[in-house]
């Protein structure tokens, strides 16, 4: 692993990564890459599939767990009915009948609503700080990025009702100024790459003055399709601030285009040095 000396954390740079001029629009990714208010989420979702994908002979818990786990992470970063259509087709090739891929999604938001309520009420009145709740050292970032005046968006495959009443309990909305798309009823109707389409166009940009920052497959291969440039946050959400990589997200995320990765944003002054080179 290549550590940069100016860096005091982890960070790992894809071979031949070169900084680039020219960076002008910036886009985020939500859960995990800011927010933590969902952290945990696929112990929900994961026993979920579990339960509801039929076994096959031999097969243990764990092993269809494993099969869960890979098929939700693959799509980590889509909207949340992809997972669900995904789940209906595992049913589907085992023999089973499956519900209606919304009917899994309305389940699975249920679920999730109860481990997670408390922490959006507790956002909202104080007993619980933002800043436990977004990755370490977001807010510094998001100053960083408005001090140099970049138009910021952010794009997520949650639906869009839940991203904004959560960005806007964490105090993140005003950075992005109305620049704030996520999941619609109709899932057609929105994709990450539709978000980064329009920004490129309506910006009349190059994708390559894109950067982005995810920590899911998506916006990761969505920007590098474009010529952007990706930063994975391979988030250790269950001990945010750790500075630790999540060994997966590592792993896949670099396997798919990122530029650099890094753990959260703690070194913040050399990561805008190798974004923004004088």
């Amino acid at each position: 692993m290549e550590i940069s000396h100016s860096f005091q954390g982890l960070v790992e740079f894809a071979p031949g990564f070169r900084p680039r001029p020219g960076l002008s629009h910036v886009l985020f990714d939500f859960d995990g890459t800011l927010s933590l208010v969902r952290q945990g989420w696929p112990d929900i979702m994961v026993p979920m599939f579990a339960e509801v994908i039929p076994a096959i002979p031999g097969e243990t818990e764990e092993q269809r767990r494993q099969l869960a786990f890979e098929d939700i992470m693959r799509l980590n970063g889509k909207q949340t009915i992809y997972q669900m259509i995904q789940l209906a087709e595992r049913v589907k090739e085992r023999g089973g009948t499956p519900q209606e891929p919304l009917t899994y999604k309305h389940e699975y938001l249920r679920r999730l609503d109860e481990r997670i309520r408390h922490r959006v009420a507790g956002l909202r009145d104080g007993s619980i700080q933002r800043d436990d709740l977004t990755v370490f050292g977001t807010r510094a970032l998001l100053e960083a990025l408005r001090a140099r005046n970049l138009p910021l968006y952010l794009a997520s495959g949650t639906d869009e009702q839940f991203v904004k009443a959560e960005a806007e309990a964490l105090g993140l909305t005003h950075y992005f100024q109305g620049h704030i798309y996520g999941a619609q009823d109709d899932f057609r109707k929105f994709s990450k790459k539709m978000v980064i389409d329009r920004i490129l166009a309506e910006n009349r940009i190059p994708g390559g003055s894109l950067l982005a920052f995810g920590d899911g497959y998506v916006e990761i291969e969505n920007t590098k399709q474009v010529g952007g440039l990706a930063v994975a946050v391979a988030s250790d959400e269950a001990n945010n601030g750790s500075g630790r990589f999540d060994a997966w997200k590592h792993q896949r995320l670099l396997g798919v285009g990122a530029d650099i990765c890094i753990p959260d944003y703690r070194d913040l002054g050399p990561l805008m040095d190798v974004l923004f080179p004088k």
